[in-house]
C-alpha cells in the first residue's frame, strides 16, 4: 500500500468518525466521508479506490489504526517496562483513552459486528488487537504459550471494553478498577495455563485456526 493511499484512507476515516454517531457505519456514511475527504484535498481517484471492500474494510482499517496508535503511544511512554500487570493495564487504558473521542463510533462498530454473519470479522479484529497489546508489552512467547496468553487477554479486553462503553464515572475510574480486577484474576490463572501447556504438548498442532490468523493461510502447491 502506498503512502498516498494510506493518507487517503486516514482522511476518509477521520471524516467517517465524525459522521458515524449520526449516520452509523453505512454505505451512505462512507460515500459522504469520501466526498468530505475530496473536499479537504484528497485526490478523488485515490479516495474512490481507498476502500473497495466498503464498510467491512473501513471497519478493519479503523481497528488497525487504533492498534497502530496504541503501539506507538506505548513505545513513547515506555509501557513495555515494569511488572506485566502494569504493562498490560497501562496499554489497554492507553488504547481506550485514545478512542475516547470516538466512543459512539466504537459502540456502533461493536453492534454491527454482532450481527449474523459478522462474527468471523469480529474475532479476527479482537485477535489482532490483543496480539498488538502483547507485542507492545514486549511479549516474545511462542507456541502454546503465545496462544494461551492471547486467549486470556481477549477475555480481559473485551469485558473491559464493554464496561468502558457504558462508564459514566469520573475519568472512567470504574472501568480502570474493573480492568485491574480482571487482570489480577487472569494472572492467577498462571498455574492453570501451565497445566494446559503440558497438556498441549500431547496434542497435535494446537489452535490451527489462530495459526492461520497469525501467519496467513499456507500457499497451495
Amino acid at each position: 500500500m502506498t503512502e498516498t493511499r494510506k493518507d487517503a484512507q486516514r482522511a476518509i476515516l477521520t471524516a467517517a468518525l465524525d459522521a458515524v454517531p449520526f449516520d452509523g457505519w453505512s454505505d451512505q456514511m462512507l460515500a459522504g466521508a469520501i466526498e468530505s475527504a475530496v473536499a479537504s484535498g484528497v485526490d478523488r481517484t485515490q479516495a474512490s479506490a481507498a476502500f473497495p471492500g466498503g464498510i467491512k474494510q473501513l471497519l478493519a482499517f479503523f481497528i488497525s489504526e487504533a492498534d497502530r496508535r496504541m503501539a506507538e503511544g506505548a513505545a513513547a511512554q515506555g509501557l513495555a517496562e515494569g511488572p506485566i500487570r502494569d504493562r498490560i493495564g497501562g496499554i489497554i487504558r492507553l488504547r481506550l483513552e485514545q478512542l475516547s473521542p470516538h466512543r459512539e463510533a466504537v459502540r456502533r462498530a461493536l453492534a454491527l459486528q454482532m450481527l449474523p454473519g459478522r462474527a468471523p470479522n469480529a474475532i479476527i479484529g479482537l485477535y489482532r488487537t490483543v496480539d498488538a497489546v502483547w507485542r507492545a508489552a514486549g511479549d516474545d512467547s511462542t507456541d502454546f504459550n503465545y496462544y494461551s496468553k492471547r486467549a486470556i487477554l481477549a477475555a480481559v479486553y473485551s469485558t473491559t471494553l464493554l464496561r468502558w462503553l457504558d462508564d459514566q464515572s469520573d475519568d472512567c475510574a470504574e472501568t480502570w478498577a474493573f480492568m485491574e480486577r480482571r487482570i489480577a484474576g487472569s494472572l492467577r490463572l498462571g498455574k492453570i495455563r501451565r497445566r494446559l501447556e503440558k497438556a498441549g504438548r500431547r496434542l497435535p498442532s494446537p489452535l490451527p485456526a489462530l495459526t492461520r490468523l497469525r501467519y496467513g493461510p499456507r500457499p497451495v502447491s
